[in-house]
């Protein structure tokens, strides 16, 4: 047993709350240091006795927390005092109604939120988790520093994770990729988002990880000396214009480049602007705009930009506050450079998210973006027909969406993400006008209501009293906000029909000498597939379900073997894990096996990422078709690891020699004479793999092409993969994943 030396410890303590207060953001006046130092005692010895897995006090990590909401947020005492008592009501005898007592309502309405948000990650059911998710997310409207302080929270556990078990790592780093590093990236928090992102892909793909950190370290020095040379020829002439600055370097994001290289299907050294570099400079905010671009005009005389990759985020902001010009330039060398230009203000708007924007927000009336934001999410949220998975679902693709800016008729700007119909326009304007859309006009042509807008686009809406939403428009909308008013339009016509298909149901089971109760309701849902009782009361009133069908229903309800079987199901949906691994047996023996015990299961390979022997893979538990395999850097690994963590199973290839596996290759290059001839004839030589079919196509000098082929193993593939990429012409050789 580590013996614990108290009084270092204790010295250890008292270090870091003067490192608190040192880094507070705010000047602390003597009422807050006093509440600090309040907050700091009572969690102290609340916490007093508890340890964290690695044996330190458990008291450093409330402090850690409370020196993030500090220093890399930017809130004042009140946050920093909750952050501090965060853990105590869930982890000591500590009430809330003694923290109010101690502290006040706002302290213990923060102390509560945080609270409830820790219950939401024990969950583990997937649409109980979803669900709770959604509440947590309400506490926005009533003090977003509930969030922020989970967020600093988020990232102290991450940044402390070592000492957790492989699969709690996987689990955690997987939901801080789906839902927090989303979060943090649509409160501003872009450098917590970075470090969120690194460390989940730390743990998610530890390989990747690693190989990218050497690779960054092997270049490290000469990527300084290459920025220290432009840095250089950039600060004698700012200088010369008398510019009040400071240019710093900013090395691209781990996940970042992990990101490029993924989507783009090109390895480290082909990620081209892996090259940043920040001015900031002094300005009162009338001259802010001007000084920026008088930095761009500095900059672009000395190396050429690429007009496609400016981004002018000063004359219209983000909907975070976010404001800066990004300029991608030509350096030395002929490598690309990123050169953002902000104000020392837009600086730490950028870098403290929320707590910097309302900082600098006049008078505080005026509307901003992230007030905009967080009223139509609190549309969404408490919006009690949305499913709770499609809204986590509809949540994170709105957060991690690009902007687009249109114009109403009178010159109004809209902000809506990329990939917006006109349909959505039209919800965006107002729910009323959403619903009662007859068409659309595009920059004055008319054009149908799944129309995708472009940036500058005017849009006009066409309205009818009498038009209402179809099933259709649900396909026509990609916003959560117009898919949340179409399906609740579309809810109160479907729960009448129900409620019509309910009494018709109930009349003709009486017929059959059957009482409709919630057993018989249950049975016939599972009878006809469908989801839902509603779905079965809607389709009864439609009509859809004819009378033969319920007399083929009380036909096998009186069949013995299927009350057998219908038994067996109840009895396997209330077992565990392990015992539903050795239900599932037949099959396939000699090629993956699961668990720690490595059991030989049946299994079905994911067709969104066509797993083959060799790739790291991972088993999931589904609940119609058994065990399917995934790969574990396919497209929806981080969705299922943080979403169903308890279906996951470690999977492990064995033997592959008797089976064949389909691999489908996009090869793109310059068109030679004779490059058919040259692909095919290195696919045959290799005597293992066979060609299911070829298309390749020309088109102005370049071509490209798709070649499925049958593969016994990874290795095998990847071999052939190198040997294609040596021949003349080819430029990229990507195998394809399904989305």
């Amino acid at each position: 047993m580590i013996e614990i030396d108290f009084e270092k410890e204790n010295k250890a303590i008292a270090q870091e709350y003067k490192e608190l207060l040192r880094i507070s953001y705010q000047t602390l006046s003597p009422e807050d240091k006093k509440l600090i130092r309040k907050a700091f005692d009572v969690a102290m010895d609340a916490h007093k006795d508890q340890r964290r897995k690695s044996g330190e006090a458990y008291f450093f990590h409330p402090i850690a927390v409370a020196k993030i909401v500090a220093s890399e947020i930017g809130l004042g005492a009140t946050s920093i005092a909750a952050a501090l008592l965060h853990d105590v009501v869930e982890d000591t005898p500590i009430t809330i109604e003694e923290i109010d007592n101690l502290f006040g309502p706002k302290i213990a309405q923060l102390v509560e939120g945080l609270t409830k948000i820790s219950k939401v990650q024990k969950e583990m059911d997937a649409s109980l988790q979803a669900e709770n998710f959604r509440k947590m997310l309400l506490t926005l409207n009533d003090d977003v520093r509930v969030i922020l302080i989970k967020i600093a929270d988020r990232l102290h556990n991450m940044q402390t994770l070592d000492n957790m078990e492989n699969h709690k790592q996987i689990k955690i780093a997987s939901e801080t990729l789906y839902i927090y590093a989303p979060l943090a990236h649509r409160l501003g928090l872009y450098k917590i988002k970075n470090k969120l992102e690194d460390l989940g892909l730390k743990y998610t793909e530890p390989y990747i990880y690693t190989d990218i950190v050497s690779k960054l370290k092997e270049t490290k020095e000469e990527q300084d000396s290459y920025i220290k040379d432009i840095s250089q020829v950039l600060k004698a002439a700012l200088d010369e214009e008398k510019i009040d600055y400071i240019i710093k370097g900013r090395p691209k994001s781990i996940y970042s480049i992990y990101r490029k290289m993924k989507t783009q299907g090109v390895g480290i050294d082909e990620v081209y602007d892996k090259f940043a570099l920040r001015i900031v400079y002094k300005s009162n905010q009338h001259e802010e705009k001007f000084l920026a671009w008088k930095i761009y005009s500095i900059v672009t005389d000395h190396y050429r930009p690429s007009p496609s990759r400016l981004r002018d985020w000063i004359s219209s902001p983000k909907t975070t506050g976010y404001e800066a010009l990004h300029i991608t330039v030509m350096g030395p060398k002929g490598r690309w450079v990123e050169v953002q230009v902000r104000s020392e203000r837009m600086d730490e708007i950028a870098e403290k998210g929320y707590a910097a924007h309302y900082k600098y927000k006049q008078g505080g009336t005026e509307d901003s973006g992230l007030d905009l934001w967080l009223n139509l999410l609190k549309e969404a949220l408490e919006n009690s027909e949305t499913n709770a998975v499609d809204f986590v679902e509809d949540f994170k693709m709105n957060l991690y969406s690009k902007e687009i800016f249109v114009f109403t008729p009178k010159g109004e700007i809209k902000s809506l993400p990329k990939g917006a119909t006109s349909l959505d326009f039209a919800f965006c304007i107002h729910s009323e006008v959403g619903i009662r859309t007859r068409g659309t006009r595009v920059n004055g042509r008319l054009v149908p209501l799944n129309h995708e807008l472009k940036s500058g686009d005017q849009v006009e809406v066409i309205t009818s009293q009498y038009q209402k939403p179809t099933v259709n428009w649900l396909d026509y909308v990609t916003t959560s906000r117009a898919k949340n008013k179409i399906k609740n339009v579309l809810n109160e016509n479907t729960k009448k029909i129900a409620e019509e298909g309910k009494e018709i149901l109930t009349r003709k089971l009486k017929h059959l000498k059957i009482t409709l109760s919630e057993s018989v309701v249950n049975e016939l849902v599972n009878f006809f597939k469908l989801k839902t009782s509603l779905d079965l009361f809607y389709r009864m009133g439609i009509g859809a379900i004819e009378n033969q069908q319920l007399k083929d229903y009380v036909a096998q309800k009186n069949n013995t073997f299927i009350n057998f079987f219908k038994n067996k199901i109840k009895r396997s949906s209330s077992t565990t894990t392990t015992e539903i691994h050795k239900q599932v047996t037949n099959g396939n023996y000699d090629l993956l096996v699961f668990g720690a015990e490595q059991d030989k299961l049946d299994y079905k390979l994911s067709s969104c990422c066509n797993p083959i022997p060799g790739d790291d893979v991972f088993g999931f538990i589904t609940i119609n078709e058994g065990i399917k395999v995934h790969k574990s850097d396919c497209p929806n690994a981080i969705s299922l690891q943080s979403n169903y963590a308890y279906r996951i199973m470690q999977a492990k290839w064995i033997d592959s020699t008797q089976q064949e596996f389909k691999a489908v290759l996009h090869i793109t290059g310059m068109d030679t004479l004779g490059l058919t001839n040259k692909i095919t004839k290195v696919i045959s030589s290799n005597m293992n793999v066979n060609i299911q079919s070829i298309s390749l196509s020309g088109e102005a000098g370049l071509f490209k092409g798709q070649i499925a082929v049958i593969v016994q193993n990874n290795t095998i593939l990847k071999k052939m993969m190198d040997n294609i990429k040596k021949i003349d012409g080819v430029d990229k050789v990507s195998r394809e994943y399904k989305n």
